[in-house]
């Protein structure tokens, strides 16, 4: 995740806090002013503090989960960044929750923690429903491929591969996968035996008339 990501979620605070949550101000004051706080904590990367403030926030108006989410996101993003991948996903778990219209960033995201854990299966779940939404997306069948590469299904990565080329005959990935795939399949496929010889007949046995 590029560091553009952080900016982006702090911007969307910013400006919630400073245009949106102004205008719903008199309607619940106290929410309003928890946000206003949370928002100025996750600009200044006090994510704990930030979650903690907008959670108040969301519990006494729901419309400041978007923001809430956003927080949890970043918490989990500078979590992974210290290798501390099981609070990630648990935050990823928490802004999906929060906002399931954006489970495509945040699936992507939550799936990238855990290839690094090698958690494969809930890694492969979670790019699995990406495709399902955007099935032409070469990013994420790639990933696909390459978690189904990790966990040894040969056939199911080649088939995901075999996508990636019909999308894009000259992705240098998927190349350099099937070749990888191909040989490790030969390597494993067992030679045919040579075919057995006739039994003889004993030696001066006669057929019976």
């Amino acid at each position: 995740m590029k560091r553009s990501f952080a900016f982006v979620l702090i911007t969307a605070l910013a400006i919630c806090a400073s245009q949106e949550c102004q205008a719903q101000a008199k309607k619940n004051p106290e929410a309003n002013k928890l946000a206003r706080e949370g928002a100025e904590a996750a600009k200044n990367q006090d994510f704990d503090k930030a979650v903690d403030l907008l959670k108040k926030a969301t519990a006494m108006d729901h419309k400041y989960a978007d923001e809430l989410s956003a927080v949890y996101q970043q918490r989990g993003y500078a979590a992974a960044n210290d290798q501390r991948y099981g609070d990630a996903i648990n935050d990823y778990d928490e802004a999906l929750k929060l906002t399931p219209q954006e489970a495509p960033r945040i699936r992507e995201q939550r799936g990238a923690v855990e290839m690094k854990i090698q958690d494969y299966e809930k890694a492969l779940a979670d790019y699995s429903e990406l495709i399902k939404q955007k099935p032409n997306e070469i990013r994420y069948i790639n990933y696909r491929a390459y978690i189904y590469e990790l966990k040894n299904d040969l056939q199911n990565s080649l088939a995901d591969n075999e996508k990636i080329l019909k999308l894009d005959p000259n992705n240098q990935d998927a190349k350099a996968r099937k070749q990888r795939i191909e040989q490790k399949i030969a390597e494993n496929t067992p030679l045919t035996p040579p075919p057995r010889s006739p039994t003889p007949s004993p030696a001066g046995k006669k057929k019976k008339p």
